[in-house]
């Protein structure tokens, strides 16, 4: 049995969890400490995903040049694709992740928060915007903040030690979403442009 054949079989054997964006995926995998086995197609594509006890272990991206694996194929595990997660026995996926080992994982934090540029779009109505999250003026760190526009995650991270979290976005309008350690979500708008590059989110 060949490799995608031996992807495929996994998946059909497996139970279906749900079909989500790849920062969605991330959160969903992480909150419920999942054994599980992603894939998105595109074309002729495909690009897997393969989470031990939640954490993102294992890449492999095939297509009918060839297949990548591990920190070769995660550079190409991007937002603006639909993932479908299954999930997959333990020992399944520890087979699996030791042939396609995940070391650099920041790859995947850094294809979550991407913006796409109008063509012919000037510079200037691009720039980095920071969120600071509070609660009773205090900064909230290690909660997830996403940034929506026009019902699509084109960013999500952690906040830092200083409750803070920074996106390379557009100008324009979007929606902000935190969701807290006893997972709530709150929802905020903003209005992002070189004049107001900091929004300030009270909990």
């Amino acid at each position: 049995m060949d490799l995608p054949e031996l992807l495929e079989t996994i998946l059909k054997g497996s139970k279906y969890l749900g079909t989500y964006s790849l920062a969605d995926l991330l959160t969903f995998a992480s909150s419920r400490h999942l054994n599980a086995l992603a894939v998105a197609k595109e074309g002729k594509s495909s690009y897997y995903l393969a989470f031990h006890n939640g954490e993102p272990e294992g890449a492999i991206c095939l297509d009918p040049e060839g297949a990548l694996f591990g920190d070769k194929a995660v550079v190409h595990i991007r937002s603006g694709r639909n993932y479908v997660l299954c999930d997959v026995r333990e020992d399944i996926i520890e087979s699996l992740a030791m042939g396609c080992r995940i070391f650099e994982k920041s790859h995947i934090r850094k294809n979550i928060t991407y913006a796409v540029p109008e063509i012919g779009r000037k510079s200037e109505g691009i720039g980095v915007v920071t969120l600071k999250v509070r609660r009773e003026k205090q900064p909230v760190n290690g909660v997830r903040v996403s940034i929506r526009k026009d019902g699509k995650i084109v960013g999500s991270d952690i906040t830092t030690g200083n409750g803070e979290a920074s996106f390379r976005i557009m100008h324009g309008e979007y929606t902000c979403l935190v969701q807290d350690r006893a997972q709530q979500v709150t929802h905020f708008q903003i209005s992002f442009d070189d004049t107001a590059p900091v929004h300030v989110l009270d909990l």
